[in-house]
């Protein structure tokens, strides 16, 4: 099919799928697909955190700048603005040319050569991840009706999940046998055909189609216009900073796991990537998933259940993530930490679907772009930072407390840890990779208390949620 506009005047507001059930279920399957490829392309530096902090000696906060506020400042300021072309434009074209941008971006981390040059190409990744999900739930809008978009919503977020599959089976093992840099090239490349395919074989939906026939009809809105719709519903907001907060957490600890897992049990990049990253992924995605199902069975009798179901799974998921990162057993963290994941990512699937619930159909792509800036600017700009600041100033504190306080600091205990030993000896290199693994696992666990906060924010959206709703979903 044609990636073209749908030619004449198709009635909108029908309340019908648009398509075939076999097209549409092509289209959301594209969509995750898409949407992993983004996440593999984010996810990457996290899995080959350590190499890339020993071999340019970086402090943890500057991995964090480089894996998060670097790419998301970009990410968040040109959301909002290829939202508004996705109003007016050919959203197909628009998602495949920023797979196409993101995806070469991506290959060129491979053979950056300083700190500046890999921050300079993931800001770049970050401009062109920014053109997919507004664009795509606005798709997604148009082609299920309201009582369909919980599956499929949290269909298409599945591919946050296996992205972070795919980012640590493949790269883990790729930088094991070659380095860091022949992941980026390898996991970047293919993104280009995948994007092209996309724009030949979608067909772009007449807008509204899939809402009600007494929804509102389209008329042109501005940005100040969606932000006066917006500021009227307050189920928006509450949505909006609870889905931030668990994006800082979930965000800060995916960029440091495989890096914690390296640091504090010595564990090879490889070992901890299939090990641990991949069961924890797919665990995710089955979160992700049966979340959005559950969703959907239950919303007849219980209309708020998107909001209170993953609420009270945040909540829980806390105690944990803190048992998973104090164990010293590597099995036993696996095993609870699986668990922490299906309850943790629950949310992804609620968090789109109660963003374009409450808009109205002209301003959804506008809505959900506002909801990312704010979501990604705190999230993923400001979670990975935190736990690297919050990491080298518990990693320094250790130092102190250690028999080598005055002689150790965390400037001279980064490097590989055969350096390390060549530079300090045996016992100082030790306490600088203590110190070092217990900066960085305190600091997780301190961070990842916000989730009680989040799922109490979910929880108390309830309140206003029926209200707020363009379209029920029962």
């Amino acid at each position: 099919m044609s990636a073209t506009q749908a030619q004449g005047s198709p009635a909108t507001n029908t309340g019908q799928a648009f398509g075939t059930s076999g097209y549409r279920n092509y289209v959301i399957i594209s969509l995750m697909l898409l949407y992993t490829l983004n996440f593999i392309d984010r996810i990457l530096i996290g899995v080959v955190a350590q190499p890339i902090i020993e071999e340019f000696k970086l402090q943890d906060w500057q991995f964090g700048l480089l894996s998060g506020f670097g790419f998301a400042l970009m990410y968040t300021v040109m959301g909002i603005p290829i939202a508004r072309l996705a109003e007016k434009w050919n959203r197909v074209r628009i998602i495949a040319a920023s797979v196409v941008l993101w995806s070469l971006m991506t290959a060129l981390c491979g053979i950056a050569g300083s700190f500046i040059a890999l921050l300079v190409f993931r800001i770049g990744v970050g401009i062109g991840e920014a053109g997919l999900t507004p664009a795509a739930n606005s798709i997604i809008s148009d082609y299920f009706p309201p009582r369909s978009r919980a599956r499929a919503i949290a269909i298409y977020t599945m591919g946050i999940t296996l992205g972070g599959v795919l980012a640590n089976a493949f790269g883990g093992p790729i930088t094991e046998m070659f380095s860091w840099r022949e992941a980026f090239l390898a996991l970047g490349i293919p993104g280009v055909f995948f994007g092209l395919i996309f724009l030949w074989t979608v067909k772009e939906p007449p807008r509204g189609y899939a809402d009600p026939p007494t929804t509102e009809k389209p008329v042109k809105m501005g940005m100040a216009d969606t932000i006066k719709e917006l500021s009227a519903k307050p189920t928006f907001w509450i949505n909006m900073f609870a889905a931030a907060f668990v994006a800082f957490v979930g965000y800060g600890v995916s960029n440091f796991q495989v890096a914690f897992f390296q640091r504090a049990h010595e564990m090879s990049i490889s070992e901890v990537a299939l090990q641990i990253a991949v069961p924890l992924g797919l665990a995710a995605s089955f979160g992700a998933f049966i979340t959005g199902y559950l969703t959907e069975k239950m919303s007849g009798r219980y209309p708020n259940v998107v909001a209170w179901l993953p609420g009270v799974m945040l909540i829980v998921c806390v105690p944990l993530y803190w048992i998973g990162f104090t164990t010293e057993s590597v099995p036993f963290a696996v095993g609870v930490l699986i668990v922490g994941a299906i309850l943790h990512y629950g949310y992804l699937g609620a968090q789109y679907t109660i963003c374009q619930g409450v808009a109205s159909p002209q301003s959804r792509a506008t809505a959900v772009a506002l909801f990312l800036f704010v979501v990604n600017l705190i999230g993923y700009g400001c979670g990975p930072l935190a736990i690297g600041i919050l990491s080298d100033i518990l990693m320094n504190a250790d130092l102190a407390a250690s028999q080598f306080a005055g002689e150790l600091t965390p400037q001279l205990c980064k490097g590989k840890p055969d350096d390390l030993i060549a530079a300090l000896g045996a016992d100082k290199a030790q306490a600088c990779m203590t110190a070092s693994a217990e900066g960085l696992r305190w600091s997780m666990i301190y961070i990842v208390t916000i989730f009680a906060l989040s799922g109490a924010m979910y929880v108390y959206a309830c309140k206003t949620l029926q209200k707020d709703l363009v379209a029920k979903m029962n």
